[in-house]
């Protein structure tokens, strides 16, 4: 007789929290790497801010954090006057910004697959 696989295990799906760490305090995850990406959408730290819903000081103190954490600049900053400043990504910001996102989608796969071989043995 086959059993059924139990309806919870049908409509659960695994998920992670990922981030990166030196010394035990966290330094770059998935939130800093939306800000990054909304200043790369945006093309300035308020307005990237503003889009995430944070304040441009929490988003500057965030950033300024990881940057000496990590002793890599993320942003190239240019002050604005009437007509606002302007944040790029630096070529380290744009990498970090593309390779966080692969790293993170092989967590993910690894995860799906790990928990898929679990619901399996669960299932049995």
């Amino acid at each position: 007789m086959n059993k059924v696989e139990p309806a919870f295990l049908r409509d659960m799906e695994p998920g992670v929290k990922l981030w990166l760490s030196l010394s035990g305090e966290g330094v770059f995850g998935h939130g800093k790497w939306q800000l990054l990406d909304a200043i790369n959408r945006k093309g300035s730290l308020q307005a990237a801010a503003d889009s995430l819903g944070i304040s441009y000081r929490k988003a500057w103190g965030d950033l300024r954090k990881a940057e000496r954490a990590l002793g890599i600049p993320f942003l190239e900053r240019h002050r604005g006057g009437s007509d606002g400043g302007e944040s790029r990504l630096t070529e380290d910001g744009r990498k970090w910004l593309r390779e966080y996102a692969r790293f993170h989608e092989e967590v993910e796969e690894g995860v799906k697959r790990a928990y898929a071989r679990w619901a399996r043995r669960m299932g049995k």
